[in-house]
């Protein structure tokens, strides 16, 4: 029974018990994940098996915390999916070398022409607003879609808002909507965890059975 529905029930009138932040939050990410895209993701799965089985190699490019979900989904796409997999933001040391030398803006396109990036690879972006070159914002993200269409390599995306440079470019990709305005890089970021991991579950990609889940 609902608090208070007795009282209801005869006739009493009280006031509902003001929700608490973490169960609004926690009902906003439901509706997020409800109003996810299947047929994106089923796309994106697709894409990337295609890649993967031509013999193509994925480059997972984020920022902030998007660099993290890059590195966990790096390791994920090599260990379980078999599938060649790298993050620029993986060697701070080079990173920050032509951060310092070059400058923000080129810093994933020309660690992506070093690793010579070409048709048959892929780009998997994971962003909050996707690129912007206009506004200034994540414009190393654009360089390096940019340089993807220059060389022929696919374009996809896990991204919020209005998706940005990233949705206008890429093959497929998953915009996680917006529900909640001042929460938008929170949830972002959470649903962009719940997608990736998907992915990487997905039957088009898994090759191999994750270790807790054959521990008898």
């Amino acid at each position: 029974m609902q608090p208070f529905a007795w009282a209801r029930n005869v006739g009493i009138s009280l006031a509902e018990p003001r929700m608490t932040f973490t169960a609004q939050f926690l009902e906003e990410s439901v509706t997020l994940i409800q109003k996810l895209d299947v047929a994106a993701i089923e796309a994106l799965a697709e894409g990337l098996a295609r890649v993967r089985d031509g013999g193509g190699r994925l480059f997972i490019l984020g920022v902030g915390g998007s660099a993290g979900h890059a590195s966990h989904a790096v390791n994920d796409f090599r260990k379980i999916c078999g599938f060649e997999a790298y993050a620029p933001t993986d060697n701070v040391s080079e990173l920050t070398a032509r951060v310092n030398d070059e400058g923000w803006d080129t810093c994933f396109s020309e660690w992506l022409k070093g690793s010579r990036l070409r048709a048959g690879d892929a780009l998997l972006v994971f962003s909050v607003g996707g690129g912007n070159r206009e506004k200034n914002v994540s414009v190393n993200l654009v360089r390096s879609l940019e340089l993807a269409g220059e060389v022929g390599a696919a374009v996809f995306g896990v991204v919020g808002r209005d998706g940005g440079y990233t949705k206008q470019v890429a093959e497929a990709c998953v915009v996680i909507p917006t529900v909640a305005p001042a929460r938008v890089t929170p949830h972002t970021e959470g649903l962009c965890a719940v997608v990736w991991h998907l992915l990487v579950s997905h039957p088009k990609l898994a090759a191999k059975v994750t270790k807790w889940e054959s521990v008898q």
